[in-house]
């Protein structure tokens, strides 16, 4: 493809972008196709010559448009949002543009400098503790996602608990056990079996029955139990803004006992954190002054395309201890000098995009102010539609819902409540996700979709209300 051809097409594909954009509200949120249906719809065969740049136009639009569930509708109520913007996808065109392979300070000087310095700038926005700022000896770095960073959190605990004895003997040189909420993410478990601990080094911490929060009692006699048989303990994992309930878990006393256990504290703030832009919100990071990382996702809820995970240490030391192997082929005056950061050090893979582009363009558009509206706005909306719930006697409220997450079933049961999601989700209009929770079936409405307004909360909940009967 030539430049001239690059920019033909290019204006294309951006005026499809631009189109797709005004019109998402046209298409069904959830996808209506059957499996296999998109497969069946696409040659056996991989074209023996090349195809003009229309015919994957083309295509997009009949075949690959009908598989998409869109999570950029403004009905898009599942799961935690996944922020697309603007300024976001042309920082990524920008970066797609550039090609850079950011794994060395040295490969691209301006990738590790500026990720540096708008992780220093997110860090402010949040009002995270300063030992996490670069010009200490901890610091930011941008993982794919919260799973990434749980994992790399995990790897840098067993380095600092172990002295550095599982980088050499592995896993199997001590009985190493991992603390954190019923109601946390299955991310923490996957990491323990990534990390070759096993599913069975993870302890669930009982929670709070009306905050569902972690107990720290509870995390007090798990620790003691372990520490008597003989076992380590080695990471606990705070959750602010759980994946089922939002629930809160408070971060302070958890990291008091992790502490004195000798474990490593991460606070897993995955959807949550990035409210803290709104300073009536930093009441969600108390206790985080103390914790050993944290991490939130600004390609949740904070307009930043996927993927992007903010994670932040405050000692780099054991991160890197962990995760650092230099062979002759990667180094470099640079590097030697110890004058840098090389970001390889600080994730599992070695390569790595030029992700920051898009965190910086998102942060320079709409700036603080913008960023504190977005927040604000999902969160009056949020409160709203939780006042109507609690206003109808066939609907209760189950959770705390100081954010944009509101957590509702019906009261006519488990089963009453999974057909009304079924039969609202199926009508094309809107998406909700369940959780389960203490047996109960529970409907999770979590607003944060960029062009989510007033009118489709309302329809939302009248669509509810007309499926509940």
């Amino acid at each position: 493809m030539t430049p001239e051809e690059f920019r033909r097409y290019g204006h294309a594909v951006v005026d499809w972008i631009a189109e797709y954009q005004q019109n998402v509200e046209r298409y069904p949120v959830l996808s209506q196709v059957a499996p296999g249906d998109i497969r069946a719809a696409l040659p056996p065969e991989p074209p023996e010559q090349g195809e003009p740049f229309e015919a994957v136009l083309r295509d997009v639009d009949s075949i690959i448009m009908p598989g998409i569930t869109h999570w950029q509708h403004p009905s898009f109520f599942a799961y935690f949002p996944g922020n697309s913007s603007g300024p976001a996808m042309l920082g990524d065109l920008l970066a797609s543009g550039l090609g850079v392979q950011g794994m060395l300070w040295s490969t691209s000087p301006a990738a590790t400098e500026l990720e540096t310095h708008v992780l220093d700038w997110l860090a402010q926005l949040l009002d995270l503790p300063d030992r996490f700022r670069s010009g200490t000896a901890g610091g930011g770095v941008i993982q794919h996602s919260a799973s990434d960073a749980v994992l790399c959190a995990l790897l840098a605990a067993l380095h600092r608990v172990s002295g550095g004895r599982t980088e050499r003997d592995g896993v199997a040189a001590g009985g190493y056990t991992v603390y954190t909420s019923g109601q946390s993410h299955s991310s923490i478990e996957k990491a323990c079996r990534i990390a070759g601990l096993g599913a069975d080094a993870l302890r669930k911490i009982d929670v709070d029955p009306t905050t569902h929060a972690a107990r720290p009692e509870h995390l007090r006699e798990l620790v003691a139990a372990d520490v008597a048989a003989g076992l380590t303990p080695t990471l606990v994992v705070a959750s602010v803004g759980a994946t089922g309930t939002g629930a809160i878990d408070p971060v302070g006393a958890l990291a008091d006992l992790a502490h004195d256990a000798g474990a490593w504290i991460h606070v897993d703030a995955a959807w949550a954190g990035v409210a803290a832009v709104a300073p009536e919100f930093r009441w969600i990071n108390a206790g985080v002054g103390s914790v050993d990382s944290y991490a939130t996702n600004p390609h949740k809820w904070l307009l930043t395309n996927f993927d992007c995970d903010t994670f932040w240490v405050a000692d780099r030391a054991a991160l890197v201890g962990a995760l650092s192997i230099l062979p002759e082929y990667l180094r470099n005056a640079a590097s030697d000098s110890g004058a840098v950061i090389d970001y390889r050090d600080w994730q599992v893979p070695l390569g790595r995009r030029f992700r920051a582009l898009k965190l910086w363009a998102v942060l320079r558009w709409y700036g603080a102010e913008g960023l504190r509206d977005h927040i604000r706005g999902h969160v009056a909306l949020a409160q709203e539609f939780a006042s109507w719930v609690a206003a109808d006697e066939r609907f209760e409220l189950v959770a705390p819902h100081p954010l944009a997450l509101v957590t509702f079933r019906l009261t006519a049961g488990n089963e009453a409540t999974l057909e009304l999601m079924n039969r609202v989700n199926a009508s094309g209009a809107l998406f909700l996700t369940h959780t389960v929770l203490d047996g109960a079936t529970v409907l999770r409405l979590a607003i944060g979709a960029v062009s989510t307004r007033h009118e489709h909360v309302a329809a939302a909940w009248q669509a509810l209300r007309a499926a509940a009967g």
